[in-house]
């Protein structure tokens, strides 16, 4: 088994949001990756003391937790359970209804001899590749297929579109939103390799067009993830005066990539 972990800020100024972990059982028989991408709130207020860094730290601690010791949890459960510890351990401080409060994107992989169970919830994404090389994108895709009309503000999507129905869902502060997410179970021999990434590193497929999840997936495996944020960070910076691929997104994301060959 070999294990390839790259997380990279934005901005060199301010805090990673994303978080990123990879469980190794001891009994060797299985293991699991964690990934979070932290949602960067709008300037104003959010009903929280807490920073997403703090969100997602402990989220994600959580999540590693639960998805390490309770095999006999689903991905939901765990995910569920774990949104419910970290709301707690700010309930009494902060206003958790609010839109903006603390949230992320969520991946969950975990294997073992027989399966591979994973967990999207909302734009990152996970890749699978079978041993022929084929490979299965598995992807929570609400948000991509909204009209840009309805992004167009803040307000709009807070008021509208975040965790509502019709919408798109994050991990915040309700457990409830662990059965929105896009869950599944695959044999674990049709599994050789994976790969978990925040949208920062999928720019390079999904803003940029250099090449499909397949393309992208060979990258990892050939270069390395390392290799993929550094592609991504030079069409950026390439972009960057006349954003004709960008848009309104910002220059530089926080960029995860979690590569696994099993």
């Amino acid at each position: 088994m070999r294990t390839d972990l790259v997380s990279e800020p934005g901005d060199a100024t301010r805090p990673n949001e994303d978080f990123a972990d990879v469980g190794l059982p001891a009994s060797g028989q299985g293991g699991c990756v964690i990934l979070l991408d932290g949602v960067t709130p709008p300037a104003g207020k959010t009903g929280c003391l807490h920073s997403v860094p703090w969100f997602t730290a402990r989220l994600g601690g959580a999540l590693t937790e639960l998805t390490v010791s309770g095999r006999d949890l689903t991905p939901a459960d765990i995910l569920s359970s774990a949104i419910e510890r970290t709301a707690q351990t700010h309930a009494d401080t902060c206003d958790l209804s609010h839109p903006r409060t603390p949230q992320a994107t969520v991946v969950i992989v975990r294997w073992s001899a027989e399966t591979v169970e994973y967990l999207v919830l909302s734009d990152s994404a996970l890749l699978l590749r079978s041993p022929a090389g084929e490979v299965t994108a598995v992807l929570d895709d609400r948000l991509a297929r909204l009209p840009r009309s309805a992004l167009a503000t803040d307000a709009l999507v807070d008021a509208n579109l975040r965790n509502k129905e019709g919408g798109f869902f994050t991990a915040a502060a309700d457990p409830s939103v662990a059965a929105r997410a896009v869950t599944g179970t695959v044999p674990r021999g049709e599994v050789a390799e994976l790969a978990a990434l925040t949208d920062g590193a999928t720019r390079w497929t999904e803003t940029f067009h250099q090449g499909d999840w397949t393309g992208l997936f060979d990258v990892l495996a050939k270069d390395g993830a390392r290799s993929l944020v550094d592609r991504v960070r030079q069409l950026e910076s390439a972009d960057e005066r006349e954003r004709a691929f960008l848009g309104r997104s910002k220059t530089h994301d926080d960029a995860t990539v979690v590569y696994v060959e099993l």
